[in-house]
């Protein structure tokens, strides 16, 4: 196994100037593995944030094209990245090699897809209207806008995908793409996976000549705090707990400059049980259903954390069998430490409510996570109880009863923002409540209708994310090409000469990019 020497990434330099080391653990024994990273001083925090400060100008002023070259360099280094990276990842994670191949080759798509995203030339946003200097009464100036990168961006890797959502992962992605250099913050869960990964990332930086200090990583408890309030950073990203993103969120509107923070948080993602779905298919649906709850231990932003279904015999014969396919789940070890004592916290709150009974799922003990079932009284939704809308971060779901059609409303009504909202149903059940889907527009960022919501597709029409507290910003997604979107800025120029303008806005459209000239979209030359 190659060696994790654990220094920070500066300026493309290695640094190791603090005393105090952090050790990687292997997820499924707990002992300690022969690596230990340095963590970051303020000083290394600074210093990383003043070089991605000083490629900034350099990188944002290249041309779409050569950042598309960096990104597929980047795909193409992951990809390379051998049998020993994986078996590393694994051992960190407790994830399976399958699900790591596959979470890599996410990844490096993401990457092309952006490389995609920077060629069509869309994510300028260019716009034109031309000077109407006989308007009466007062003649119109010669307006154009485009898009550039807000700056540095700091990004924080998530736990659950230590590569999609970490060091090479959509946030990074996507403020390469957009022109913003990264300050990325390791997770302390999989460090050494990190490492080789940051290593990748400049391998391809050198490969495709991009300014110093492009990519930098810090490692570190506590260290993020200095990186968000660093007058350098722009904005931030970031995948994990509620408690942190709200954390981060505070800080950063403190500033003396407040920045964006694009925090992904809290989802129970509702699945929608209606009546003749239940009638039709009831035994497939609690088979599906378990199978997503289960999905990769529970360990997805998106997983099935609350079923609601209208009351009937259907609703009863699918509940037993539902509650006897997930008391029969193995248990499934989870990705540290720390996120199986979140898990058996959120258990305990559950078993203590005098509202929620338990249906099924062993006691929970030793070091993996039992899968398990509760059934909550429906007015915990519909008075706004904070225990239902909290995550519990594993393998459990709640399910809730409601009455009839008017109590299942009150109860949607209760729930807070939302990743995903899914309806299983038939096409009667669709006929008979047509107003779940404009109600279930104002709680989620994806809706679906018979399927399970822990696949999150990397193209351009997705959108991961939601209101509050799902996300901290319900406009933008952190998967899919609309992610660009986060960390660029409109700049408009006003009777500017043709020569000083940006090549997406001059007459002779240099880039063969479509515009939106005059109010009509056009390729051609002004």
């Amino acid at each position: 196994m190659t060696s994790i020497t654990g220094w920070n990434y500066i300026g493309g330099q290695r640094s190791a100037e603090g005393q105090t080391t952090l050790q990687s653990f292997d997820a499924s024994t707990g002992q300690a593995l022969p690596y230990a990273f340095h963590q970051a001083t303020e000083a290394e925090v600074d210093a990383a944030a003043r070089a991605a400060q000083d490629a900034y100008p350099a990188f944002r002023s290249l041309p779409a094209a050569r950042r598309a070259e960096f990104l597929e360099a980047i795909a193409d280094e992951l990809d390379a990245l051998g049998e020993h990276f994986v078996a590393l990842v694994c051992q960190e994670t407790a994830l399976p090699a399958a699900r790591i191949q596959a979470e890599r080759g996410r990844t490096s798509g993401q990457m092309r897809l952006f490389a995609k995203v920077l060629r069509r030339g869309d994510f300028y946003g260019a716009r034109i209207d031309r000077a109407l200097p006989e308007r009466q009464p007062l003649p119109r100036p010669d307006l154009r806008q485009w898009r550039i990168g807000l700056g540095p961006v700091a990004v924080f890797g998530a736990s659950n995908f230590p590569l999609a959502f970490s060091t090479a992962g959509g946030d990074t992605a996507a403020a390469l793409a957009a022109g913003c250099p990264v300050v990325f913050k390791a997770h302390s869960g999989h460090m050494g996976t990190a490492e080789l990964v940051a290593d990748a990332i400049l391998r391809a930086a050198r490969r495709t000549d991009m300014p110093t200090g492009v990519f930098n990583m810090i490692f570190g408890g506590g260290v993020g705090a200095w990186l968000v309030q660093h007058p350098a950073i722009q904005a931030v990203g970031f995948t994990g707990s509620l408690a942190g993103g709200r954390a981060l969120c505070d800080i950063a509107a403190a500033r003396p400059q407040p920045i964006p923070v694009f925090a992904e948080m809290s989802s129970i993602n509702p699945v929608l049980l209606l009546p003749e779905a239940l009638q039709v298919r009831g035994e497939r649906i609690a088979s599906e259903l378990s199978a997503a709850v289960v999905l990769g231990a529970g360990q997805f932003c998106t997983n099935p954390g609350l079923v609601i279904g209208i009351r009937s015999a259907a609703f009863d014969a699918w509940l037993q069998h539902f509650v006897r396919l997930m008391g029969d789940q193995p248990a499934q070890t989870l990705l540290n430490t720390a996120t199986l004592k979140s898990y058996c916290h959120g258990l305990e709150r559950l078993h203590a409510h005098p509202a929620v009974s338990h249906l099924a799922g062993a006691a929970q003990q030793g070091q993996q996570a039992h899968a398990q079932v509760f059934k909550a009284d429906v007015a915990l939704l519909i008075d706004g109880d904070e225990l239902l809308q909290e995550e519990v971060f594993g393998p459990t779901t709640v399910v809730v009863e409601v009455a009839d059609q008017a109590e299942l409303l009150r109860a949607l009504h209760g729930l807070r923002g939302q990743l995903t909202a899914t309806l299983i149903a038939e096409p009667g059940d669709l006929r008979n409540h047509t107003e779940l889907t404009g109600l279930l527009e104002h709680k989620a960022g994806r809706l679906l209708i018979n399927g399970y919501p822990t696949g999150v597709e990397v193209c351009d029409a997705m959108v991961h994310g939601g209101p509050y507290p799902a996300t901290s910003d319900a406009r933008g997604s952190s998967v899919g090409s609309l992610a660009i979107d986060r960390f660029l800025r409109p700049v408009c120029y006003q009777n500017y000469p043709d020569e000083w303008l940006p090549d997406a806005l001059k007459n002779a459209n240099p880039l063969g990019i479509e515009r939106l000239v005059d109010g009509l979209h056009s390729r051609e030359v002004l």
